[in-house]
């Protein structure tokens, strides 16, 4: 695991918006808190993500300590393309925070979906689509005081049950410069219901940046059907990768590759035992019977949840066996 200070930085000569040709559907791993970091995004990337998300992280506490910075941003040389979302409610410390992960990354994301009410509440989240010249002042921000012309400022958005406030927003922050939009396509109000794939397709229709359509990607084939439902140029996927960090691959559940491939990488970055497990918990639940699932989860150290793996799946090198 390297932080940020000891990475060598990056030239600024690619950019991630060059990924958005003509017919291709980008894959996307989603922004979430405690998941989303260093190694499960390793993890994914062997298994064909094109784009990986930091978990959400406060730019006011990230520009303030430096304990924060190294606890809330950590990456390596291979975790690109690489975009940091943070959750911000001013335009300065946005800017100010871009500016600081600019060099070790392809660009940063405004949330404006977290529907939590703690984040609401602090002026941070889906309390931004009600704020669209804010949101528009932020991300001008961002374009104007990163020296990286190539670096993208992009938002992640809930949608209004009145449609058209949410496609004003959007057309606002294509005018400021935003990159791209992510869209969950749920208000802020609703959590398992289905996804509105007819207003995701509506902002597609009224904005020309790339919008990714985000909500209920659990399969590969997911990925198509919201494409022809959308036109959307990518999707982001969240659960559906929790549950399934070769689902991009085209696998329908967790295959034991990937299982002893998250074993090495977290073992190799030490990565602590809670998150570890918790990872193998929610990847091995569609593939475990319940009785085997009591007996995994009470288990309280690394080596003995390597032992049960090996005990109940075997290794990789006996797939062929």
């Amino acid at each position: 695991m390297i932080a940020i200070a000891a990475l060598n930085t990056s030239n600024g000569n690619t950019s991630i918006m060059d990924m958005f040709e003509k017919g291709r559907v980008l894959k996307i791993c989603a922004p979430m808190v405690r998941y989303s970091k260093l190694a499960f995004r390793s993890l994914v990337r062997k298994y064909n993500c094109d784009i990986c998300f930091t978990p959400m992280i406060v730019a006011s506490d990230f520009m303030r300590s430096v304990k924060a910075r190294d606890s809330e941003f950590t990456t390596n040389e291979h975790d690109r393309p690489l975009i940091v979302q943070f959750a911000a409610h001013d335009a300065q410390t946005l800017a100010d925070a871009a500016c600081v992960v600019a060099p070790f990354s392809d660009g940063v994301d405004l949330n404006c979906g977290c529907p939590q009410r703690w984040a609401m509440s602090a002026g941070y989240g889906a309390c931004l689509i009600n704020k669209p010249e804010l949101v528009k002042d932020m991300v001008r921000q961002v374009r104007n005081q990163v020296d990286n012309p190539n670096y993208t400022a992009s938002i992640k958005i809930r949608i209004h049950k009145d449609l058209r406030r949410t496609v004003d927003l959007c057309q606002k922050a294509e005018a400021a410069g935003v990159s791209w939009i992510t869209v969950h396509g749920r208000t802020s109000e609703e959590r398992h219901q289905p996804v509105h794939f007819d207003a995701i397709k509506t902002i597609k229709d009224s904005v020309s940046v790339p919008v990714i359509a985000n909500g209920d990607i659990k399969y590969l084939r997911d990925v198509e059907s919201t494409h022809q439902l959308t036109g959307v140029d990518g999707v982001m996927a969240a659960r559906g990768l929790l549950a399934n960090p070769a689902m991009f691959d085209g696998y329908e559940d967790t295959p034991l590759e990937c299982v002893w491939d998250w074993v090495d990488i977290a073992v190799e970055q030490g990565t602590p035992f809670t998150c570890f497990h918790q990872h193998l918990i929610y990847m091995l639940e569609r593939v475990s019977s319940q009785p085997e699932r009591k007996v995994f989860n009470s288990l309280s150290s690394t080596s003995a949840v390597i032992d049960y793996l090996q005990n109940t799946y075997g290794s990789v090198s006996e797939l062929g066996t």
